[in-house]
């Protein structure tokens, strides 16, 4: 296909918009993100960051090439990554719960697992497939899918990452913020709560509707 689009300023202004109002409501993933960045800090909010928008943007290039049909044939592999993601957000919330209080300094955390906070924004987005069902209601009233060029996918791509990506950003700034005017007794009982935030989100996920 050619590098040309089909998309006007006033669509990706739009999209933008959209995509911005969306990911600022409240939602499991901006728990998520805050509940990392509070307890972890401001880093392992923007790891979280990213495993979301990754997310995202795999929904994203099924949804506009059409391949619904991905996730019917693919529904046992959904039901996998849903189970494996509870499961895990379980186990991170149990640690939570156990963990002693930490100072402001959290770097060996940091070293160790930011993985995990990667895998925790990836695993809660994947694990809906009813997202890509969701992007291929919302994109028809941006543009026409039929005439969609690889172009208009890296111009839609890039918005998610800008407009979700800052958002949640902007979430996890605010929770970081917020951490470090409090003492280490609170903490702790942030990390309990945070904990068991993160147990609900891990029961959610395993057992919510497919």
């Amino acid at each position: 296909m050619p590098m040309e689009t089909s998309m006007t300023f006033s669509t990706i202004l739009a999209l933008f918009s959209a995509m911005v109002v969306l990911a600022s409501i409240p939602s499991v993933s901006v728990l998520t993100v805050s509940t990392r960045a509070a307890t972890s800090g401001f880093i392992h909010g923007v790891f979280t960051t990213i495993g979301i928008v990754v997310g995202d943007i795999i929904f994203i290039i099924i949804s506009i090439w059409g391949l619904a049909f991905l996730a019917e044939t693919m529904g046992s592999l959904f039901f996998l990554i849903k189970y494996l993601g509870g499961a895990y957000l379980i186990l991170l919330g149990i640690g939570l719960c156990r963990s002693k209080s930490k100072g402001v300094e959290t770097e060996e955390m940091m070293n160790t697992s930011l993985l995990s906070s990667f895998l925790t924004g990836l695993f809660i987005t994947l694990a809906d497939q009813k997202a890509t069902l969701f992007y291929l209601g919302f994109f028809p009233a941006f543009l026409d899918i039929s005439e969609v060029s690889y172009f208009d996918t890296s111009i839609i791509i890039a918005i998610a990452i800008v407009a979700v990506g800052g958002v949640k950003l902007g979430y996890a700034f605010m929770a970081d913020r917020a951490r470090l005017l409090i003492n280490s007794t609170i903490r702790k009982k942030i990390n309990i709560a945070a904990g068991c935030v993160m147990i609900a989100i891990g029961v959610f996920l395993i057992l919510k509707t497919v």
